[in-house]
Formats: structure tokens, C-alpha cells, sequence
């Protein structure tokens, strides 16, 4: 009798040290979820995966290789507009006459007329929104004097952000060899414009007056706040998203992405999931 509960004794001693151990060792939090959750896979070319307040790269891959942003250069667009707003104190209320330089511009159109007046609010949301080439051409041919010195004004604020694949030749983003940047460089300036109220305002908007927003991210995923998409045949899709939850904010892109949208859903889902965000509310 006494052996019998002396083995007894002994096996409830090693399966009670079993589960005190397995407590200890169980990791708890973001660090269980970050141990167990597996990172989706995507078929974008170039793609990072950051939080949008941090800036800590939680996905990436070929995330410095050379790629094509296509209209995500457009964020930059917006961004020196912005600056330049600041810097010589005009709101974007402020009424403007389109040049005749950004009249007929290949792409996607705001079917803008010569000398016509528009305000600035009005042609950021057509070229966020709507993605008008020829509203990122009057823009940079107004706020930079020309688009030529604009132009030199966005390379001038990717070098500042530390952006170091990245080179702009134009404010719209139609195909050239020598307009490219990296899926990480594309992140930081999307991280940089965000903090922009007027910025996110307009990139977070499903639509605004006679302009719908392009970017499927604001209807069909939770949290979403913006911010672009783009394409040319050359540049393959590309998509810039981001989205918030629970004081999380995560910053997607893809670039050369058949699969855009699919794919950074997944990419975000699985960000929230390694923050232990698990819910969608």
C-alpha cells in the first residue's frame, strides 16, 4: 500500500512539475503571437510591412530591391504640396489657375482646362482620390514654380526622410526607367505624409464631391486609412495601404503585385495578429 502511494506520489509530482514548467516557459502576449503566427505568402515582387508609428519593420521581402511605384509616388506629390503650403502660409482653400502644361496629360484625368480655377483642396483630393495625372502636374508646376523644380523638391525631401533607392522624374508617376524607388523607401514616405491631418483626411476619404476614391483599402478592410494605389502596364500594380486598430497603426506595400489588395490584407491581418490584435474591432 505504502509503495502503491509512494508511485502515485511520484507521478503527480512529475505531471504537477510539468505543468508549473509549461506555465513559466508559455510565452504570453505579442511574443506568443509573434512565435506561433506564420507570415503569409505573397506574390508582390517588393513588399514591407511597418508600424506606422514606430516605423519597425514587422514583414518584408525584397523590401530594398528597385521597383516601380507607378501613382504611389503621388504620396510624395501631396507631401511637398503640403510642405510647400506651410512654408509660404496657404491653405488649401486657396484658389488656383491650371497651367497649360497640365492639360491632356497621359493617364488617369482630372480633365482639367486651361486657366481654370481650382482650389488646392480640390486637385489634392483629384489626384489622391481619382489619381489625375494631370492634377499632379498642375500641382507641381504651381507649388514649384515648375515641374521641373518640384520635381527636384521630392528628391530633395526622399533624400531628407533617408530614403535611399528612391528617384522621382516626374509628380505623377508614369512609367520611366529612372522613376523608381524601394518598397522601404515607399513606406517611410507614406509614414512621413501620414502624419500630415490634411493628408490623411484626404487619403482616408471613400469619396468627395464629384471624386471617388480608387483605393478599394477604404471599403473593404477594417480600420483602413488610405492611402494609394497605382498602376502602368510597365510598373506592374502597386498599393500602399494602411489601417488602424486598437492604437495600432500598420503601413502596407506591395509593389509589382498582381495579387495587391489580397495581399496586403494578409499582410496587415498578419501584423495585427503578431501585435495580438486578433478581433477587427
Amino acid at each position: 500500500m505504502k509503495k502503491t502511494l509512494m508511485i502515485i506520489g511520484v507521478i503527480l509530482g512529475f505531471v504537477l512539475g510539468l505543468m508549473i514548467f509549461g506555465y513559466v516557459a508559455e510565452p504570453t502576449g505579442e511574443a506568443a503571437a509573434a512565435d506561433m503566427v506564420q507570415p503569409p505568402q505573397i506574390s508582390a515582387k517588393q513588399a514591407i510591412l511597418i508600424d506606422g508609428k514606430t516605423g519597425e519593420v514587422l514583414f518584408e521581402k525584397n523590401a530594398d530591391e528597385k521597383g516601380y511605384p507607378a501613382s504611389t509616388t503621388k504620396i510624395m506629390t501631396a507631401l511637398v504640396t503640403m510642405d510647400i503650403c506651410e512654408e509660404i502660409g496657404a491653405g488649401v482653400d486657396t484658389a488656383v489657375k491650371i497651367p497649360a502644361e497640365a492639360v491632356g496629360v497621359e493617364g488617369s484625368s482630372l480633365y482639367l482646362k486651361k486657366g481654370e480655377e481650382r482650389t488646392l483642396e480640390n486637385l489634392l483630393y483629384g489626384v489622391m482620390l481619382r489619381s489625375g495625372n494631370d492634377g499632379a502636374t498642375a500641382l507641381a508646376a504651381i507649388m514649384g514654380g515648375n515641374t521641373e523644380h518640384f520635381v527636384q523638391l521630392m528628391n530633395e525631401k526622399a533624400q531628407k526622410l533617408g530614403c535611399t533607392g528612391t528617384h522621382f522624374v516626374n509628380p505623377s508617376g508614369l512609367f520611366d526607367e529612372e522613376h523608381y524607388t524601394t518598397a522601404r523607401d515607399l513606406a517611410i514616405i507614406a509614414k512621413e505624409a501620414m502624419k500630415n491631418k490634411t493628408f490623411r483626411k484626404i487619403v482616408a476619404a471613400k469619396s468627395w464631391e464629384e471624386y471617388q476614391n480608387k483605393n478599394k483599402t477604404v471599403f473593404q478592410y477594417e480600420g483602413a486609412t488610405g492611402i494609394k494605389i497605382g498602376f502602368t502596364k510597365m510598373s506592374g500594380r502597386t498599393l500602399v495601404a494602411s489601417s488602424k486598430r486598437h492604437g495600432t497603426e500598420l503601413i502596407c506595400v506591395v509593389l509589382s503585385d498582381g495579387n495587391w489588395f489580397n495581399d496586403a490584407y494578409a499582410l496587415m491581418d498578419y501584423g495585427y495578429e503578431i501585435r495580438g490584435i486578433d478581433d477587427e474591432k
